[in-house]
């Protein structure tokens, strides 16, 4: 996982599993109807998983790290398929989501092009008619020095709508929030 230890010991914490449940979920997927079958890319350590097993009825996540996958499986094996997968190479069937979110994960994809990989491969696996929704941190100097020695690739709001449709999403929306700057995204597969 391409975090310091630090970083890793902030997002493992409960305070920012509360602060997910709390602050970050309820904003990021304000007027989203998550549907019945979902899928989380990049859960980490979990602290949003552990609020999506109790809003939706199937939740499937998808982890690139090993180590974290076991965790998640020991943790949340029995309410959730955790799935050792990157989130640009899905094992997952076409169109089988009604909803795919991701949460303050991307900016620790190493490139604009991964980053767009893992866009297209959330078109792929939506149903017709299917969100794509999530959230993100931008840059400040707290974020800055959290991330030494750590992947940071923070999206750019003025250009990720393009990517967005670039993947094939409509009704994309953008917007950072006023009082934090973080930014949450959605897009709908047609």
């Amino acid at each position: 996982m391409p975090m310091n230890r630090a970083h890793r010991r902030i997002c493992s914490s409960e305070d920012w599993a509360q602060k997910t449940k709390d602050f970050l979920l309820p904003w990021a997927l304000e007027d989203v109807d998550l549907g019945r079958d979902v899928l989380e890319i990049g859960p980490g350590y979990g602290a949003n998983l552990r609020v999506l097993v109790d809003l939706v009825p199937r939740l499937t996540a998808a982890e690139i790290d090993a180590d974290t996958v076991r965790l998640l499986q020991e943790r949340w094996g029995e309410r959730a398929h955790i799935v050792l997968a990157d989130g640009a190479d899905l094992p997952l069937p076409s169109a089988s989501y009604d909803s795919v979110v991701c949460f303050t994960m991307l900016h620790h994809v190493p490139t604009a092009a991964h980053q767009d990989r893992i866009f297209a491969e959330a078109f792929r696996v939506l149903r017709p008619g299917g969100t794509f929704a999530g959230s993100d941190s931008q840059p400040s100097l707290r974020f800055r020095l959290l991330h030494l020695r750590d992947t940071m690739n923070t999206l750019d709001p003025a250009t990720l709508p393009a990517r967005l449709k670039e993947a094939g999403f409509t009704d994309v929306a953008v917007d950072l929030h006023p009082e934090s700057g973080g930014l949450r995204f959605r897009g709908r597969r047609p």
